[in-house]
């Protein structure tokens, strides 16, 4: 039978309180990594009709990155469509003056929707890049309801809800965008710019979901307007 020994210098030193405060001084230099804000996408009609909602919306552009500001912060692209086949998708902005500068610089021009062109820039952003949640304030809809369902499908595959604010009671856009909000998993509400609290609320809400998800949203319901529970009620 053979004795195992080990003289001494082959075992581990103990570290010295020196190497451990070298250690810990480097490690509280190591950059970690911050947490992204949640990417939204706001999307309104800018035809003729719409001008008093959108000087409505402009009043409230702020209450995006109000509703955020504890929960990590909020990206915004601002899309519109009008006139004449005009569509614009703008450069990502995280505050409220520059989303309002994009803003107070679209004046709103007669033309049929183009709804379809928003769904699409969702896509293809989403691709890039997860888009928490697309909010689109309209108030009628001239296009084939198949093909905007298809590409709402395609959102919701990507896990991408459309959040659309009606405004008005067009019984015919509103069948075709209750089937919108629910193919992506998103949720349909309606709203008069009359009554700026409730598109307030609701535009506050939706910037909830997509910086802080499902449960920031439920606890932000609680102490808000009938409207945003009903929209609430309707995520799957």
């Amino acid at each position: 039978m053979y004795a195992l020994s080990m003289s001494n210098d082959r075992l581990p030193s103990k570290s010295s309180r020196q190497d451990i405060d070298q250690f810990l001084q480097s490690a509280a230099k190591t950059p970690v990594a911050a947490q992204q804000p949640g990417r939204l996408m706001f999307a309104l009609d800018a035809t003729a009709s719409r001008q008093p909602s959108w000087d409505t919306a402009c009043q409230l552009h702020s209450e995006l990155f109000f509703a955020t500001r504890d929960l990590g912060g909020l990206a915004i692209q601002l899309c519109y469509y009008r006139g004449f086949n005009e569509f614009y998708a703008l450069p990502w902005v995280s505050n409220a003056d520059g989303l309002l500068r994009a803003m107070n610089g679209v004046r709103c021009l007669g033309g049929h929707t183009q709804i379809r062109k928003v769904l699409k820039q969702a896509i293809r952003e989403t691709r890039q890049q997860s888009v928490k949640a697309v909010i689109l304030v309209v108030d009628c809809c001239e296009e084939s309801a198949d093909d905007l369902c298809q590409l709402a499908g395609e959102l919701g595959l990507l896990n991408t809800p459309l959040f659309i604010f009606q405004e008005g009671q067009d019984a015919n856009a509103q069948r075709v965008f209750s089937q919108l909000a629910q193919l992506s998993g998103g949720a349909l509400s309606a709203f008069d710019h009359r009554s700026p609290d409730v598109l307030k609320a609701l535009l506050g809400a939706v910037a909830v979901y997509a910086s802080g998800g499902r449960t920031a949203l439920e606890t932000f319901s609680k102490a808000a307007p009938a409207e945003v529970k009903r929209l609430t009620q309707q995520l799957k």
